[in-house]
């Protein structure tokens, strides 16, 4: 089945250039609506125009696809915010799908956007190649990267510093004295992962410290797996004296584990995570975080999305917001511990 792809270079005009003819006509010179329309007429191509259609007759054209890896994390519950503030601001719907961080299951939200022929998607990568992305970029569909990064130069792309908010959050346990410091990440194809552990590796060079693989262990973002790759870390033989996780429902794994210990935080065991949590008060005690601006984040990625859309041959955009580091109890001195 022919693309917007094969059409563009049929053509020999831009994919952006296709969809607009198929979509805004009016916004392209006639000669170039006739070679559009005679190539596409040549291979067969038939655009999906149902569900707008049916969305025209209905006065409500305007809609944007999120697909986001987990509904249950607080980050991405912040992110969505943004997101629909934005889009409400601008009379655009927006489609929520979850991923699961499971590709599968992002392929079925992609194709879901694609038949109800949204005019652009927000999407965190679930890999560095996400071969869902491209494909919506191969049929002329604008895309923001959201949180995560994608080796793709063609697409717009919002993130937080992950390494250096990693880099700080480190560097902060080693100027308490702690030296075996453990770091629970998430999945290693996921840019945000890989980034935070290499802050963390840089903040131990930095200050002359080993990169001891013992006490690195990466797997999925969730509260049960921080419990488990904790009670990992907690049980080795000379235990770290200090933990930094990688997301906010492992730092909450992690101190269930501790929990559950009899331990106590920071006294045994210090903490810092990324991510901040909800209500971090109404912990004890309450956790030191680096903190990502999820909700500006989203409203971030809207916004260049819109920008796309209104100018789809603009070159594609990075932007880098900068995390904090939030210093509350969960950290102290590792003398005690020593």
């Amino acid at each position: 089945m022919a693309t917007l792809n094969d059409v563009a270079r049929e053509a020999d005009v831009s994919v952006s250039t296709v969809s607009r003819v198929f979509n805004n006509p009016e916004k392209v010179h006639p000669d170039t609506r006739e070679d559009v329309r005679t190539a596409a007429e040549m291979l067969g191509y038939q655009p999906s125009r149902v569900a707008r259609r049916l969305r025209l007759k209905e006065g409500d054209a305007n809609m944007i696809g999120l697909v986001i890896p987990d509904i249950q994390n607080p980050f991405f519950a912040d992110v969505t915010r943004g997101v629909e503030d934005v889009a409400r601001d601008n009379d655009y719907a927006l489609i929520l799908s979850n991923s699961d961080e499971d590709p599968d299951q992002q392929r079925l939200a992609v194709d879901t956007l694609k038949t109800e022929s949204v005019d652009g998607v927000i999407v965190p990568p679930v890999s560095a190649d996400d071969p869902e992305i491209n494909r919506l970029l191969d049929d002329g569909i604008a895309v923001v990267c959201v949180d995560r990064r994608l080796e793709n130069s063609r697409v717009d792309t919002i993130v937080s510093d992950n390494r250096k908010g990693a880099y700080e959050a480190v560097s902060h346990l080693i100027e308490l004295g702690h030296e075996r410091i453990g770091f629970i990440g998430g999945i290693s194809r996921i840019s945000t992962s890989t980034e935070r552990r290499a802050g963390y590796e840089q903040a131990l060079r930095d200050h002359d410290l080993p990169v001891d693989p013992a006490l690195i262990k990466e797997g999925e973002s969730r509260r049960e797996r921080g419990t488990y790759l904790t009670n990992d870390l907690l049980d080795l033989d000379a235990p770290p004296t200090a933990l930094f996780t990688g997301n906010n429902l492992t730092t909450l794994g992690a101190l269930s584990a501790i929990n559950v210990r009899g331990l106590n935080v920071p006294e045994d065991v210090a903490l810092v995570g990324y991510d901040d949590i909800p209500w971090p008060m109404a912990l004890n005690p309450p956790p030191t975080v680096v903190d990502q601006p999820g909700y500006e984040m989203g409203q971030r990625a809207a916004r260049i999305l819109l920008d796309r859309l209104a100018h789809p041959d603009r070159a594609p955009t990075l932007v880098t917001l900068q995390p904090k580091l939030v210093v509350r109890k969960s950290c102290g001195a590792a003398a005690e511990a020593e």
